[in-house]
């Protein structure tokens, strides 16, 4: 494709995007910024947030990593669609009840002021790291894809991204973004489905030959039942539950999108219907890893060494028109879709938590809200700078990696508030949450030798969140004095 084409899609599809900001945004209030009023339709809520969780990093990474890990990744997925139904039957309850608009406004009403605040620190540094991972991912592959053949520098690229974003986002906040995560989604799930179809289409084999083909192949594999591997079922099933408790449940990004919906019921009824869609769509990004090594393969063509890279190769270099069109727009929709809302509730748990903007003068609100949402781009900027310089590994992996250290604290400091009565010294709380992701890090460095061999996965998040319990635990008021 060339880069005027590119170019022009990209144009086309971000003037769509802000037309859609400006007939949401109007008459915008901060209100509307924060929870869109609660008048969402839980339906178009749901069907968003699939564009929102998937995001780039899916889109790309978990049909790569089928080359690393085969399709081990769904019993993840598996334990992630219990995540959801807990979410759905166990907080939405609490979070409606008190009427939050931070969920970390919980922490302060169980615990204390610095428990609230070492709350939500947590989620702004866990979802700045997991933003500025997504959109990294994505960042290069439009700097492969066109700006690399326009001259402009990576960090050009990602600047633009992240002022497009701000664009389309600052004034309606949450209430555009229902909106607009939907139509990504439309794109993102168009781009999977066109090119399953397409490679379908270009082998010799009947579709029941080749969906044989595809389930017998080794990339097919779900299961592992080696105890040691990082890969083992329960340790990935459990962990998978977890993690979406805390990812989702536990996250200002996700939940605020469940709490614009008008009642808890419809709330809930959105958690369980995309929890359905999400487990159905990630198994077709499985489907699709495996035609894609099985596509290569049959035409000769060399695998890269960073699996990230082998969807955006053949979509853009060994597939149709078409096919790159859509890859371009379905990876465009699914980094923004997730940006876009990260970027929001990243900018509102600051403002709410942090500033308390709810008791400042009304008329100095706006201005609050846009000097935030500012700092906060320039942030993520900065972090996508890092990253870039660091990065060794699948995105995929790195993400959930980091969210094992930075969410586990989250997961300790409301299981501790949901499973017991007790009440902790508040001050004491920031040491406990700052320690426990160290001491999870000097577990997983030591886990071979400790524990014959076994490798810690992604059920590092539930040991972060143990020790943050027990931690809990030892600051009990009663304790100490």
């Amino acid at each position: 494709m060339s880069p005027v084409l590119i170019a022009s899609l990209l144009g086309g599809y971000f003037l769509l995007l802000i037309f859609i900001a400006h007939l949401t945004s109007k008459s915008a209030t901060t209100d509307s910024f924060f929870t869109a009023n609660r008048k969402s339709p839980w339906f178009i809520v749901a069907f968003g947030m699939i564009g929102t969780t998937i995001s780039g990093v899916t889109f790309i990474s978990v049909p790569g990593e089928v080359g690393n890990s085969a399709s081990t990744y769904f019993q993840f997925i598996m334990g992630n669609l219990v995540g959801f139904w807990t979410v759905a039957l166990v907080l939405l309850p609490v979070y409606y009840k008190l009427n939050l608009i931070s969920i970390y406004t919980y922490l302060e009403q169980r615990f204390g002021f610095y428990t609230y605040k070492s709350g939500s620190f947590f989620f702004l540094l866990s979802r700045t790291i997991g933003a500025a991972f997504r959109m990294y991912l994505v960042a290069e592959v439009l700097q492969l894809a066109l700006f690399d053949k326009l001259g402009i520098p990576f960090g050009i690229t990602v600047l633009i991204s992240i002022l497009l974003i701000w664009v389309y986002t600052y004034r309606g906040g949450v209430k555009t973004i229902i909106w607009t995560d939907s139509l990504q989604t439309i794109f993102l799930l168009t781009a999977v489905i066109l090119t399953i179809y397409y490679i379908f289409s270009s082998f010799d084999w009947s579709v029941p030959e080749t969906l044989k083909k595809i389930s017998e192949h080794p990339y097919s594999r779900i299961f592992d039942w080696d105890v040691k591997s990082g890969k083992y079922f329960f340790k990935q099933f459990i962990a998978g539950i977890f993690v979406t408790i805390v990812m989702v449940g536990l996250d200002q990004d996700m939940m605020q999108k469940n709490l614009t919906c008008k009642s808890l019921k419809e709330a809930q009824k959105n958690m369980l219907t995309f929890s359905a869609i999400f487990v159905g769509v990630v198994a077709l990004f499985l489907m699709l890893g495996v035609l894609l090594y099985i596509f290569a393969d049959l035409h000769g063509i060399q695998v890269p060494a960073k699996s990230d890279y082998l969807f955006p190769l053949l979509a853009l270099n060994h597939m149709n028109l078409l096919i790159g069109i859509f890859f371009l727009l379905g990876i465009t929709a699914a980094n923004y879709a997730s940006a876009d809302s990260a970027l929001t509730s990243l900018t509102t748990a600051f403002c709410v938590d942090f500033l308390d903007i709810n008791n400042r003068p009304k008329e100095n609100r706006s201005s609050v809200l846009r000097r935030t949402h500012i700092a906060f781009s320039f942030l993520l900027f900065l972090v996508i700078m890092i990253f870039r310089i660091i990065n060794d590994q699948s995105v995929v992996v790195a993400v959930f990696k980091a969210a094992g250290y930075t969410y586990g604290p989250l997961l300790g400091l409301f299981a501790f508030g949901f499973l017991t009565k007790k009440n902790v010294k508040d001050r004491w709380v920031p040491l406990v949450t700052l320690c426990s992701p160290f001491l999870a890090w000097g577990t997983e460095i030591l886990s071979r030798n400790l524990f014959n061999g076994y490798q810690i996965g992604f059920e590092l998040i539930i040991i972060n969140g143990a020790i943050t319990f027990i931690g809990l635990l030892l600051i009990q008021k009663n304790i100490i004095k």
